[in-house]
């Protein structure tokens, strides 16, 4: 295959977890590719649509040592408490950033304002360059490179030492390298929109647990909320299609009145809901990062979180090779891989599990279950230590935690 284009790394994926790894990246001696099918701004794009991401301390961060937390942080809404209930018992559990020590346990922002910033910053690298819209359409594996077919922008081809799928859940790029995902549907869609209450939101998200799926409300600016409302696909469809007010009343009867009375909604959107997991993280010059590696429920808010220490992690590993090989580095060697595999393991393994074995947990309808559940929600208020341990998960500070979540820059 002829190529015009070669690089070090090849990120097949410009949605936010793309464009971070693409960020981390630029400051390296390296030269970068990043192929996106869909223009930045367009609706199909995932970071320049309407949800709203919940980021954990770690993820600020990481985004502060990628240049692009000053440019968002006006617009980004602290989470001081957290409040999780279970609809139907007098169970409750509370978590507070005073108690953590910390300004905030995490915030909230929108999804299009976090992709225009990381992709004015990517845009700026000069050894960066996106191909946009541009989409792979064949994979070719060799020993010391991987051609990659592209059509759009004008180019034929791209050569790279080292391919980094963060293309999504259905990532085309994980299958051409020979890895297969485990996919777990939910039975459930999220439903999505922003709403006005009739009460201020005081920084409190809130997660409530009822017998149709969980509901969380997320503060955003100017007193709104965002909430991700679970159902069952046939009465997400139903929500959708209520007017205003109808909408309105079904969701204030599942969450109650903690803010007052719901006042305004506006654009819905609906998601399916599945577990998405690679078997495997790495292939020869080939790392599955974000989505593509793992795609979990919203309930703990922890998908970006947990994709982009994939990128801290990766650009730190990429990092340490070109410190200590100089010109002769090699992103894609088996040993750099090697390293990051190691690395992600046990902190993917337990977030993974974390949110599962909550769906799984709350999803149960047995009364003893429920019982149980009802009694651990109030054991685990009552209790510092795992509220220490909670927060520290949540917050993206549990186990190793790369340079750039602790606030250092990889080069």
């Amino acid at each position: 295959m002829s190529t015009s284009l070669r690089c070090d790394v090849a990120i097949v994926g410009g949605g936010m977890v793309g464009l971070s790894l693409a960020a981390a990246l630029s400051r390296l001696p390296l030269d970068v590719v990043v192929i996106e099918p869909v223009p930045a701004g367009e609706a199909g794009q995932p970071s320049f649509d309407s949800r709203t991401s919940a980021l954990s301390n770690g993820t600020r961060r990481i985004l502060e040592g990628l240049g692009v937390w000053r440019s968002v942080a006006a617009e980004a809404t602290p989470i001081k408490r957290i409040h999780v209930s279970d609809r139907g018992r007098f169970a409750f559990a509370r978590l507070s950033a005073e108690q953590q020590g910390v300004p905030a346990l995490g915030y909230t922002l929108e999804n299009r304002l976090l992709g225009a910033a990381l992709w004015r910053a990517v845009s700026a690298a000069p050894r960066v360059k996106i191909l946009s819209p541009a989409q792979v359409t064949q994979v070719t594996p060799g020993a010391e490179r991987v051609d990659l077919a592209v059509e759009g922008c004008g180019e034929t081809g791209v050569s790279a030492r080292l391919v980094v799928a963060a293309d999504g859940a259905k990532s085309a790029v994980r299958e051409a390298f020979g890895i297969d995902a485990t996919v777990w549907d939910y039975g459930q869609h999220a439903v999505i929109a922003n709403v006005a209450a009739g009460r201020f939101h005081d920084f409190v998200a809130y997660e409530r647990f009822t017998e149709t799926g969980p509901i969380a409300v997320l503060p955003l600016a100017d007193g709104r909320c965002t909430i991700v409302w679970t159902l069952a696909p046939d009465a997400a469809r139903e929500a959708l299609e209520l007017d205003d007010a109808a909408f309105l009343a079904a969701f204030q009867e599942r969450f109650g009145h903690r803010l007052g009375q719901f006042t305004r909604v506006g654009k819905r959107h609906a998601y399916p809901l599945a577990l998405t997991r690679s078997e495997r993280q790495v292939a020869p010059r080939a790392v599955i990062i974000g989505n593509a590696a793992q795609g979990l429920h919203p309930i703990a808010g922890q998908g970006f979180n947990l994709g982009l220490r994939d990128v801290a992690t990766l650009a730190e590993v990429i990092a340490d090779e070109v410190r200590a090989s100089g010109a002769t580095m090699d992103p894609g060697s088996p040993a750099v891989l090697e390293r990051y595999a190691d690395w992600r393991r046990a902190d993917r393994r337990t977030v993974i599990a974390f949110t599962d074995g909550l769906v799984r947990l709350f999803g149960n309808p047995l009364a003893p279950v429920a019982a149980a559940r009802s009694a651990g929600l109030l054991l685990f208020d009552l209790l510092p230590p795992a509220k220490d341990a909670f927060a520290r998960v949540t917050m993206g500070l549990a186990g190793r935690v790369p340079k750039l979540g602790r606030g250092v820059p990889v080069a």
